[in-house]
Protein backbone atom coordinates (compact mmCIF):
# COMPACT_ATOMS: atom_id res chain seq x y z
CA UNK A 1 0.00 0.00 0.00
CA UNK A 2 2.80 2.33 0.78
CA UNK A 3 4.09 2.37 -2.66
CA UNK A 4 1.56 2.75 -4.57
CA UNK A 5 0.92 5.91 -2.24
CA UNK A 6 4.67 7.16 -2.61
CA UNK A 7 3.93 6.52 -6.49
CA UNK A 8 0.81 8.62 -6.28
CA UNK A 9 2.09 11.28 -4.57
CA UNK A 10 5.28 11.71 -7.20
CA UNK A 11 2.84 11.15 -9.77
CA UNK A 12 0.39 14.01 -8.62
CA UNK A 13 3.01 16.19 -7.45
CA UNK A 14 4.86 16.58 -11.06
CA UNK A 15 1.67 17.12 -12.64
CA UNK A 16 0.99 19.80 -10.10
CA UNK A 17 -1.55 19.10 -8.90
CA UNK A 18 -2.83 19.42 -5.19
CA UNK A 19 -4.88 16.75 -3.63
CA UNK A 20 -8.32 18.63 -3.77
CA UNK A 21 -7.38 19.22 -7.29
CA UNK A 22 -7.17 15.54 -8.18
CA UNK A 23 -10.03 14.00 -6.24
CA UNK A 24 -11.65 16.74 -7.97
CA UNK A 25 -10.79 15.63 -11.56
CA UNK A 26 -10.89 11.64 -10.80
CA UNK A 27 -14.70 12.11 -8.61
CA UNK A 28 -13.03 10.62 -5.75
CA UNK A 29 -13.47 12.10 -2.27
CA UNK A 30 -9.84 13.81 -1.34
CA UNK A 31 -10.02 12.04 2.37
CA UNK A 32 -9.76 9.10 -0.29
CA UNK A 33 -6.91 10.34 -1.91
CA UNK A 34 -4.89 11.53 1.07
CA UNK A 35 -5.58 7.96 2.61
CA UNK A 36 -4.11 5.94 -0.12
CA UNK A 37 -1.09 8.46 -0.58
CA UNK A 38 -0.50 7.50 3.13
CA UNK A 39 -0.49 3.89 2.84
CA UNK A 40 -3.72 3.66 4.75
CA UNK A 41 -5.88 1.92 2.71
CA UNK A 42 -5.79 -0.16 -0.43
CA UNK A 43 -7.81 1.16 -3.38
CA UNK A 44 -9.97 -1.16 -5.17
CA UNK A 45 -8.69 -1.69 -8.70
CA UNK A 46 -11.57 0.40 -10.32
CA UNK A 47 -11.00 3.16 -7.81
CA UNK A 48 -7.01 3.07 -8.92
CA UNK A 49 -7.94 3.10 -12.46
CA UNK A 50 -10.50 5.67 -12.08
CA UNK A 51 -7.97 7.73 -10.41
CA UNK A 52 -4.52 7.41 -13.14
CA UNK A 53 -7.57 8.19 -15.72
CA UNK A 54 -7.77 11.43 -14.43
CA UNK A 55 -4.12 11.94 -14.60
CA UNK A 56 -3.44 10.31 -18.04
CA UNK A 57 -1.71 7.35 -16.93
CA UNK A 58 -2.14 3.56 -17.40
CA UNK A 59 -1.42 0.90 -15.05
CA UNK A 60 1.28 -0.24 -16.74
CA UNK A 61 3.09 3.45 -16.79
CA UNK A 62 1.85 3.39 -12.72
CA UNK A 63 3.96 0.97 -11.97
CA UNK A 64 6.49 0.90 -14.34
CA UNK A 65 10.31 1.19 -13.25
CA UNK A 66 12.36 4.22 -13.84
CA UNK A 67 14.26 2.57 -16.74
CA UNK A 68 13.69 -0.11 -19.12
CA UNK A 69 16.33 -3.10 -18.81
CA UNK A 70 17.73 -4.06 -22.51
CA UNK A 71 18.32 -7.22 -23.85
CA UNK A 72 16.20 -8.86 -21.23
CA UNK A 73 14.23 -11.77 -22.80
CA UNK A 74 13.73 -14.26 -19.50
CA UNK A 75 12.05 -13.67 -16.53
CA UNK A 76 11.95 -15.99 -13.53
CA UNK A 77 8.53 -16.38 -11.36
CA UNK A 78 10.78 -13.98 -8.94
CA UNK A 79 11.93 -11.26 -11.78
CA UNK A 80 8.08 -10.36 -12.81
CA UNK A 81 6.80 -6.75 -12.02
CA UNK A 82 4.08 -7.22 -9.03
CA UNK A 83 1.79 -4.31 -10.13
CA UNK A 84 -1.36 -5.58 -7.50
CA UNK A 85 -1.40 -7.31 -4.84
CA UNK A 86 -4.52 -8.45 -2.17
CA UNK A 87 -7.32 -10.35 -3.69
CA UNK A 88 -6.25 -9.96 -6.89
CA UNK A 89 -3.00 -9.61 -8.06
CA UNK A 90 -0.97 -9.10 -11.29
CA UNK A 91 2.33 -9.94 -12.40
CA UNK A 92 3.85 -8.63 -15.10
CA UNK A 93 6.49 -9.21 -17.37
CA UNK A 94 9.13 -6.48 -17.58
CA UNK A 95 8.45 -3.03 -15.68
CA UNK A 96 8.62 -0.32 -18.30
CA UNK A 97 6.23 -0.89 -20.55
CA UNK A 98 6.76 2.96 -22.48
CA UNK A 99 8.42 1.76 -25.18
CA UNK A 100 6.59 -1.60 -25.89
CA UNK A 101 3.33 -2.47 -27.77
CA UNK A 102 2.81 -5.34 -25.41
CA UNK A 103 1.51 -6.14 -21.73
CA UNK A 104 1.30 -9.75 -20.43
CA UNK A 105 0.19 -10.30 -17.68
CA UNK A 106 0.00 -13.94 -14.75
CA UNK A 107 -3.44 -12.50 -12.94
CA UNK A 108 -4.75 -14.42 -9.68
CA UNK A 109 -8.28 -14.25 -8.47
CA UNK A 110 -8.81 -15.08 -4.95
CA UNK A 111 -12.67 -16.96 -4.26
CA UNK A 112 -14.57 -14.00 -4.53
CA UNK A 113 -12.46 -11.40 -6.13
CA UNK A 114 -13.96 -9.11 -7.85
CA UNK A 115 -12.58 -6.10 -9.83
CA UNK A 116 -15.50 -3.71 -8.94
CA UNK A 117 -19.03 -2.53 -10.17
CA UNK A 118 -17.64 0.32 -12.44
CA UNK A 119 -16.57 -1.62 -15.55
CA UNK A 120 -13.30 -0.84 -16.90
CA UNK A 121 -12.76 0.64 -20.45
CA UNK A 122 -9.68 1.79 -22.30
CA UNK A 123 -7.68 1.95 -25.39
CA UNK A 124 -6.70 -1.59 -26.41
CA UNK A 125 -7.27 -5.02 -27.44
CA UNK A 126 -6.82 -7.55 -24.54
CA UNK A 127 -7.32 -11.55 -24.41
CA UNK A 128 -6.14 -14.66 -22.16
CA UNK A 129 -6.80 -18.02 -21.29
CA UNK A 130 -8.27 -19.48 -17.98
CA UNK A 131 -5.05 -21.89 -16.35
CA UNK A 132 -6.82 -22.66 -13.49
CA UNK A 133 -10.31 -22.29 -11.75
CA UNK A 134 -14.14 -20.22 -12.72
CA UNK A 135 -13.90 -16.65 -14.11
CA UNK A 136 -17.02 -14.22 -15.05
CA UNK A 137 -16.52 -12.56 -17.49
CA UNK A 138 -18.87 -9.01 -18.73
CA UNK A 139 -18.06 -7.31 -21.48
CA UNK A 140 -20.47 -4.78 -22.31
CA UNK A 141 -23.94 -7.01 -21.81
CA UNK A 142 -22.71 -10.35 -22.44
CA UNK A 143 -21.45 -12.12 -19.22
CA UNK A 144 -20.32 -15.59 -19.49
CA UNK A 145 -18.17 -17.74 -16.76
CA UNK A 146 -14.90 -19.41 -18.06
CA UNK A 147 -13.00 -22.36 -17.07
CA UNK A 148 -9.63 -23.69 -17.01
CA UNK A 149 -8.58 -24.01 -20.79
CA UNK A 150 -11.33 -21.37 -21.69
CA UNK A 151 -10.72 -17.74 -23.49
CA UNK A 152 -11.39 -14.38 -24.01
CA UNK A 153 -10.51 -11.98 -26.39
CA UNK A 154 -12.37 -8.42 -27.35
CA UNK A 155 -11.72 -4.45 -27.71
CA UNK A 156 -10.98 -3.27 -24.44
CA UNK A 157 -13.02 0.16 -25.38
CA UNK A 158 -16.11 -2.48 -24.31
CA UNK A 159 -17.39 -1.67 -20.59
CA UNK A 160 -15.60 -4.94 -18.96
CA UNK A 161 -15.30 -6.72 -15.43
CA UNK A 162 -14.14 -9.59 -13.90
CA UNK A 163 -15.12 -11.89 -10.97
CA UNK A 164 -14.01 -15.22 -9.92
CA UNK A 165 -17.49 -17.01 -9.25
CA UNK A 166 -15.34 -20.20 -8.23
CA UNK A 167 -14.45 -21.50 -4.82
CA UNK A 168 -10.73 -21.81 -5.61
CA UNK A 169 -8.06 -18.74 -7.00
CA UNK A 170 -8.37 -18.34 -11.10
CA UNK A 171 -5.32 -18.21 -12.67
CA UNK A 172 -5.18 -16.18 -15.99
CA UNK A 173 -2.67 -15.45 -18.18
CA UNK A 174 -3.39 -12.38 -20.27
CA UNK A 175 -1.82 -10.18 -23.05
CA UNK A 176 -3.04 -6.30 -23.61
CA UNK A 177 -1.90 -4.74 -26.52
CA UNK A 178 -1.18 -1.48 -26.45
CA UNK A 179 -0.21 -1.92 -22.60
CA UNK A 180 -3.24 0.52 -21.09
CA UNK A 181 -4.02 -1.03 -18.34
Amino acid sequence: MENIGLRLIHLRTSKSLSQRKLAKASGVSNATISLIENGRTDPSMGLLKRILESLGVSFAEFFAADSMTDGKYFYGHDELSEISTGPISYLQIGSDLSNSQLQILYERYEPGADTGQSMFSHDAEEGGIIIKGRLEVTVGEQVRTLSAGDAYRFSSKLPHRFRNTGNEDCLIVSACTPPTF
